[in-house]
């Protein structure tokens, strides 16, 4: 084992993604505009389609790491048959959930069951599709709806918040299904949509629409929230939650529901691209 992954199992999570929140959010003005202009240097961040493009007017780093995008930065696709990807970043892995399990890379997979905490909710997605989407650190980091859908239940599961990094993904078995999440739950048109946010070392911070901060706090059981008295619905391409540094979104589809958009593995996606023809 490398001295890079051996890290990755000795390093106390928690504690590192809790400095990092409280980092995130200082207000001294010297620190807050180094760390931006580091970032935006080192990572090639595009601030010609942010809503604010002067990097020294955001109030702290956690507020530019969620920045807006200006209006028509990412359409939606024109055909009202297609469903859009719901973030800007790279495709890690798409395809189909066979025998209840979902590929992760080679040499590694894990359950459906596994990933939304549930059993029994997993059971409606055998023989789907899913597709798991990274936000590296240059990416917009909000999560929109690919399809029309009504919020029913959450799920923030507990776990470890290893790197997603496509390194530590290519190494550390069931990476996916052992970090902190907020599994949501929506009804469509064509069935369930579980949308998940995948939390990850020193990017652990997710945030809905509807409820707020939902991690932190970091749970040490499954903690279900249901939606369905609040009549919750949101729109193809409606911003849905963010992640406070980014991370990883993991979208699964019932059999039958959809036909893909050819994609592979490592391909660059954008907000608002067609992603699969509702069938």
């Amino acid at each position: 084992m490398s001295p890079k992954l051996a890290l990755q199992y000795l390093l106390p999570h928690r504690l590192l993604s809790a400095l990092a929140y409280k980092v995130a959010r200082l207000r001294w003005t010297w620190f807050k505009n180094w760390l931006i202009a580091l970032v935006i240097r080192k990572f090639g961040v595009n601030m010609a389609e942010a809503a604010e493009p002067n990097p020294r007017a955001y109030p702290h780093f956690n507020a530019f790491f969620t920045r807006a995008l200006k209006a028509g930065a990412r359409p939606q696709p024109e055909s009202n048959d297609m469903l859009s990807h719901p973030a800007d970043g790279k495709i890690s892995q798409a395809g189909p959930i066979k025998n209840g399990r979902i590929f992760q890379a080679k040499g590694h997979d894990y359950t459906a069951a596994e990933l939304l905490g549930d059993a029994d909710y997993a059971r409606l997605f055998a023989d789907g599709d899913f597709i798991n989407v990274y936000l590296s650190p240059r990416d917009y980091h909000r999560v929109h709806m690919p399809w029309d859908g009504r919020l029913t239940e959450t799920l923030h599961v507990p776990g470890r918040l290893f790197s997603v990094a496509p390194w530590a993904v290519q190494a550390i078995p069931r990476l996916f299904a052992r970090n902190e999440r907020l599994v949501c739950q929506f009804d469509t048109d064509f069935g369930p949509m579980a949308v998940v946010m995948v939390g990850a070392l020193l990017v652990s911070g997710v945030e809905t629409v509807w409820g707020g901060e939902h991690i932190p706090p970091y749970a040490s059981k499954p903690i279900r929230r249901d939606w369905r008295d609040r009549n919750l619905t949101l729109q193809r391409g409606d911003e849905m939650a963010r992640f406070n540094y980014g991370s990883t979104v993991i979208v699964l589809v019932p059999k039958g529901a959809v036909e893909w958009m050819a994609m592979s593995s490592e391909q660059p996606v954008k907000l608002g691209e067609p992603m699969a023809r509702r069938l």
